[in-house]
């Protein structure tokens, strides 16, 4: 998990920003994992990415919402190049036959990853409104950490086991 960003020199509008674009990086991590993985039909790893997917792009259009609601249509200063993995599970987590609760380590992983980068964080900033954007989101992560492992504890048994796959038959991730 990284920035290339002085987190001390944030304005609003930048902490928005970076947090769209953590949403966006997540987003798009969740997408590419459920279709590598595609799904059987049930609730499985592949499904399980996909609506992780479908989370972080809830979160970060409400992000953006809210950044353009006060800074209507001002340019973003930074981009996904300014980020690598903050909330964005790491890219070689997934293999072909996970399991659901495998997927559930992952998704808990980042979501964990994300709450370490907003409570780091919080020291260096100085500005008081994103000191306060940051303790929200660092709060939410906390919620989603907790979501996800009551929905863990909730998993049936057949959502811990591998799947089992003929090797001749399945593309490579």
């Amino acid at each position: 998990m990284s920035t290339r960003l002085d987190l001390s020199k944030l304005s609003l509008m930048d902490a928005l920003d970076l947090a769209i674009l953590i949403e966006m990086e997540a987003y798009e991590r969740y997408k590419m994992f459920a279709s590598q993985l595609g799904h059987t039909g049930g609730y499985d790893a592949g499904a399980f990415f996909a609506s992780m997917a479908e989370n972080e792009a809830k979160h970060g259009s409400e992000l953006a919402e809210q950044r353009k609601e006060l800074f209507g249509d001002a340019p973003a200063k930074l981009t996904l190049d300014d980020l690598y993995d903050v909330e964005a599970p790491e890219m070689g987590a997934v293999r072909r036959g996970m399991s659901t609760l495998q997927a559930f380590e992952i998704g808990l992983a980042a979501e964990q990853k994300a709450y370490d980068f907003y409570d780091a964080a919080l020291p260096g900033v100085t500005d008081p409104e994103v000191i306060k954007l940051f303790t929200e989101l660092r709060d939410e992560e906390t919620e989603h950490v907790e979501m996800l492992k009551e929905a863990m504890a909730k998993l049936p048994e057949s959502a811990k086991a591998e799947a089992e796959y003929d090797l001749d038959e399945t593309p490579y991730l």
